[in-house]
């Protein structure tokens, strides 16, 4: 088994089909990431997933003669920003991109699969 992180990326029309849906509509897709992570977490392939409070609501630090420094968010002038991740446990990068198509969300936003590397021989 190897880990891989999934970054679940928003945007503008990803918010705004969001935003579109009814109640229902939003409690149905929230269903679908329930059924997900209790699918995943049957096979033991689910390690953590988060979703992401907006950029607004973020703090860059930048630790500068060991002193942090923050400064408010959002920092880039980029279209997708992270809106939210998982941490898989799965046998391949192959397996990790049939999960990110089982990703509610996926359909309306970019999603970046990156193996997580084992740093166990320096530890």
């Amino acid at each position: 088994m190897s880990k891989f992180l999934v970054l679940i990326y928003g945007n503008p029309e990803s918010r705004a089909v969001w935003d579109g849906l009814s109640d229902e509509q939003k409690r149905e897709g929230m269903a679908g990431y329930a059924a997900l992570h209790e699918a995943l977490a049957e096979r033991d392939e689910l390690l953590a997933s988060e979703s992401l409070a907006p950029p607004s609501a973020t703090k860059q630090v930048l630790v500068r003669d060991g002193k942090p420094l923050t400064t408010d968010g959002p920092f880039a002038e980029v279209k997708e920003q992270l809106a939210g991740f998982y941490l898989l446990d799965c046998e391949s990068m192959e397996r990790a991109a049939e999960i990110v198509a089982l990703i509610p969300e996926a359909p309306y936003s970019v999603v970046e699969v990156r193996p997580v590397r084992d740093l166990s021989a320096f530890m």
